[in-house]
C-alpha cells in the first residue's frame, strides 16, 4: 500500500508538472505582448516609453530567454510563489485566494447535486419494472450531457430570473444566487453519472451473486440498494472523480453566463490579457485538484470493494 501511494504521488507530480509545462509553452507562442497590454498599449507598445516597458519587462522577466523564464517560473512555482499577477500587479496566491471560496461553493453544490440527481435518476431507471419508464428516464442522460452548459445556463436564467423572478440572475447574492450556476453546471456532470452508474446496476443485477440474495428471500430495494449497488458505484466513483476538474473547468462558462465572481472569471480574465504568473497559477491549482480527488477514489476502492487489493507493482486490481 506505501509503494502504491508513493506511486501515484509521483504520478501526481508528473501531471502537475506537465500541466505547468504546456500552459507556459502555449501562453509564449499566443501572440500579442502582455508586457504592453499592461502599460496599456495593448499589442502596439509604440505609443509607450521603451524605458517603461524594458522595466515592466526586466521585472516579471521577460527580458531573458524562454528556457531562463520556464526554469525561473518553475523554481518559484515548487516552492509555492507564482508572482505577481501582470494584469493587477497583485500576488498570484492572493488573488486565488480571494476567488476560490466562490468557486469551491459552486463547485462543492454542483457536485453533490449531480450525484443525488444523477445517482437517483439511475437507481430508479434501472428498479422500475414499466419498461416505457425505464427507457423514458434512460434517455434523459444522453440529452444533458448534449445540451451545451451555456444555453442551458440562459434557459434557466430566462425562465426562473426574468420570467418567474424566483432567483436573481447574475451576481453572488447568498444562498439563492448559488442555486441555478449550481444545477447548469451539475446538469452534466449528473447525466454522465446516471449513464454510467445505470449501465453498472444493469450489468450487476444480471450477477449470480443477485440471484443467490433474491433466492436467500432479500427484497428488491435491498437487492438493488445493499448488494447491486454497492458493487456498481466503483466505475460511477472513477467518473466522479474525472468530472471534479470538468467542473472546475465547466466553472469558467457558468460563472462568465451568471456574472459570477470566481476562478472561472479569473481565468478568462487571465487569458484575454496574456497573464503568464496568473494563467500557471491557475492550471495547477486545477490540476492539483484533479490528481488529489483521483487520489482520494483510487484509496477509497479497497473500501468499497475488499476484492481490490494493491500489488507489489504498485496497481489495483481485483484479488
Amino acid at each position: 500500500m506505501r509503494r502504491y501511494v508513493i506511486t501515484r504521488l509521483a504520478q501526481a507530480v508528473g501531471v502537475l508538472w506537465a500541466a505547468y509545462t504546456v500552459s507556459f509553452l502555449v501562453l509564449d507562442y499566443l501572440p500579442g505582448d502582455p508586457v504592453s497590454a499592461m502599460a496599456g498599449a495593448g499589442a502596439d507598445s509604440a505609443e509607450i516609453d521603451p524605458a517603461q516597458l524594458a522595466a515592466l519587462r526586466h521585472r516579471y522577466g521577460f527580458d531573458k530567454p524562454v528556457l531562463a523564464q520556464y526554469a525561473d517560473y518553475l523554481g518559484r512555482a515548487v516552492r509555492g510563489d507564482f508572482g505577481d499577477a501582470i494584469s493587477t500587479g497583485r500576488p498570484v496566491s492572493s488573488t486565488l485566494a480571494d476567488a476560490l471560496p466562490q468557486t469551491l461553493q459552486l463547485t462543492a453544490a454542483a457536485l453533490l447535486l449531480a450525484v443525488v440527481l444523477g445517482g437517483g435518476l439511475a437507481v430508479l431507471a434501472t428498479w422500475t419494472t414499466h419498461r416505457w419508464l425505464r427507457q423514458l428516464l434512460l434517455s434523459l442522460p444522453p440529452l444533458g450531457v448534449s445540451v451545451p452548459t451555456f444555453w442551458v445556463g440562459l434557459l434557466l436564467v430566462e425562465a426562473f430570473s426574468f420570467r418567474l423572478r424566483w432567483f436573481p440572475a447574475f451576481g453572488n447574492d447568498g444562498p439563492r444566487g448559488l442555486i441555478l450556476p449550481a444545477v447548469t453546471l451539475a446538469i452534466p456532470t449528473g447525466a454522465l453519472v446516471a449513464q454510467v452508474l445505470a449501465k453498472s446496476l444493469l450489468t450487476a443485477l444480471d450477477q449470480a451473486y443477485v440471484e443467490t440474495a433474491r433466492a436467500k428471500g432479500a427484497g428488491r430495494w435491498r437487492v438493488h440498494l445493499r448488494h447491486a449497488l454497492r458493487n456498481a458505484s466503483l466505475p460511477a466513483l472513477t467518473v466522479v472523480g474525472l468530472l471534479v476538474g470538468q467542473l472546475v473547468a465547466g466553472s469558467v462558462v457558468v460563472e462568465t453566463v451568471f456574472a459570477r465572481d470566481g476562478l472561472g472569471r479569473v481565468t478568462a480574465a487571465a487569458v484575454t490579457a496574456q497573464d503568464i504568473p496568473l494563467v500557471q497559477g491557475v492550471v495547477v491549482f486545477g490540476a492539483l485538484i484533479f490528481v488529489m480527488t483521483n487520489l482520494i477514489v483510487d484509496l477509497v476502492y479497497p473500501l468499497l470493494d475488499p476484492r481490490i487489493v494493491v500489488a507489489p507493482g504498485g496497481k489495483a486490481g481485483f484479488a
